[in-house]
């Protein structure tokens, strides 16, 4: 039976993966995602979650352990931060090429050197091109419901998928959060058919070294090369979208909650001005939008729900025609930009006329506050450079401080 809760967004990741009756859990801890393996932990020694809970000595054994319970056939789940992302690298790139649907929440922390345990989404975004999914949450309401749809969309495509949230903002902070029905759940999510079995009697080798022309294998049938199974990687997330969306689609006609679309829209139909961010900055960015209505400005939101793949179509659609925007990041592409302006700006790049101009803020780094002041300094400066015609040419940066 349907239930409202007041959860971290760290017990809502956590009770997702019990309604989705995950079967292997890899826990190993992390800040700010420490929280998750624990109430999971508990879940399994009360007997609330018949799944086996293994504890690792390193992210890296992590995803081993999904790797090797996926490709069993058992659902997988397993959440980090940070290093701990970046030190499962090898790993994700071996996840997405064997096609194994793990789910894995993200509880977004900025990378060190200097350390910092508080958030901004430098990890996530510096790991986008392994091959994996990524869904952004602006609220614990999101955590649960999108870590349920990731399982689904996972499963259908064969791509394993991070559901990241913003640490400390979202994974430690108190919110309502509706809680789902086990057996809604079930209707929703059956259990999960691995695209192959293992069989002792019919012995198989899986993920073996290949080359760089097609080879028959054992059976004379002649086999991918390398760059096909990268080639069909590719392909299967190029198509991702509507496999995402009818996952999305189905959640919301049991639930009432639809996430269908890659974008969250705030007042962005009639917009002049847009924020467009990800995360919790989508929430925040709201507030600064109703403000700027009062000023007279028409101003609205798009938050970037999924990331990979990226959702280029609908977002050129939803910023045709507009008159400014401004793009906010918790992360930085090293040397150039923000990597969310970077690819909107790539899908710009055809359009012949009706771009709105657009200008790139780095904010909240190692978990700095983004205030209402810094939202609307962005606004105004965005603004101000599509009246010139002339935006920076380089991302600008508010409250590094010196």
């Amino acid at each position: 039976m349907e239930q409202t809760l007041i959860l971290t967004g760290a017990h809502a990741a956590a009770d997702a993966a019990r309604l989705c009756r995950v079967q292997v859990v890899a826990a190993y801890p992390i800040t700010p995602q420490s929280k998750i393996p624990e109430i999971l932990s508990g879940y399994v020694e009360k007997g609330n979650l018949k799944a086996q809970l293994v504890r690792v000595e390193s992210e890296h054994s992590a995803m081993g352990v999904c790797m090797a319970a996926s490709i069993v056939g058992a659902r997988a789940f397993t959440a980090t931060s940070a290093n701990g992302l970046a030190y499962m690298h090898e790993q994700l790139h071996w996840a997405a090429g064997a096609r194994l649907p793990i789910v894995m929440s993200v509880a977004n922390r900025g990378m060190g050197a200097p350390w910092t345990i508080l958030n901004d989404s430098q990890d996530s975004i510096s790991q986008r091109d392994t091959g994996w999914m990524q869904f952004y949450c602006m609220n614990n309401q999101e955590v649960l419901d999108l870590t349920i749809v990731a399982f689904k969309a996972a499963e259908q495509l064969l791509i394993p998928c991070m559901v990241c949230f913003d640490g400390f903002w979202l994974s430690h902070t108190f919110m309502p959060v509706v809680m789902p029905g086990q057996q809604e759940v079930d209707a929703f999510l059956p259990p999960y058919i691995p695209f192959h079995t293992l069989d002792p009697e019919n012995p198989v080798n899986i993920n073996p070294v290949v080359m760089s022309d097609p080879i028959p294998d054992g059976d004379g049938v002649l086999s991918p090369s390398y760059m096909g199974f990268r080639f069909r990687l590719q392909q299967s997330l190029e198509e991702a979208f509507p496999v995402i969306s009818q996952a999305g689609r189905e959640f919301g006609e049991i639930f009432g909650r639809f996430y269908d679309d890659p974008l969250y829209r705030y007042r962005a139909d009639d917009a002049d001005f847009l924020f467009i961010t990800m995360g919790a900055l989508a929430s925040q960015a709201t507030e600064i939008a109703d403000d700027l209505r009062q000023e007279g400005v028409k101003a609205g939101v798009l938050g970037v729900r999924v990331y990979r793949p990226f959702p280029a179509g609908e977002l050129l659609q939803a910023v045709r025609g507009r008159r400014a925007a401004a793009v906010i990041e918790k992360a930085i592409s090293y040397g150039y930009q923000g990597a969310l302006m970077t690819e909107l700006k790539a899908c710009l790049y055809r359009e012949n006329g009706g771009s709105p101009v657009i200008s790139n803020f780095i904010v909240g780094l190692g978990g700095k506050d983004v205030s209402a002041a810094d939202l609307l300094r962005a606004a105004r400066e965005s603004l101000a450079a599509a009246k010139s015609g002339m935006p920076p040419d380089k991302p600008q940066w508010i409250g590094y401080g010196i």
